[in-house]
């Protein structure tokens, strides 16, 4: 069963705008925008279920340079 979240991250001073577009790469990443407030992107992700999802999170958005935290929202009803 497919599952979505979205991903709030924090970026390390001055490596927003590399980390935004290698993250925007990834092919399991749905929408991406840059915020201002606490966090600093925000991504869509789609995955094929909960196990995968937290392969992309894990390995691939924290994996990515500059990325110092994430927050995941799983969604559980879409409209």
């Amino acid at each position: 069963m497919a599952v979505s979240a979205y991903v709030l991250i924090r970026v390390e001073a001055d490596k927003t705008k590399s980390a935004f577009e290698g993250l925007t790469k990834l092919k399991e990443v749905k929408s991406a925008h840059t915020v201002t407030g606490p966090f600093d992107i925000i991504l869509l992700v789609e995955a094929k279920n909960l196990h995968e999802l937290g392969e992309v999170i894990l390995s691939k958005i924290r994996g990515t340079d500059g990325v110092s935290r994430t927050m995941t929202c799983v969604t559980v009803e879409k409209g």
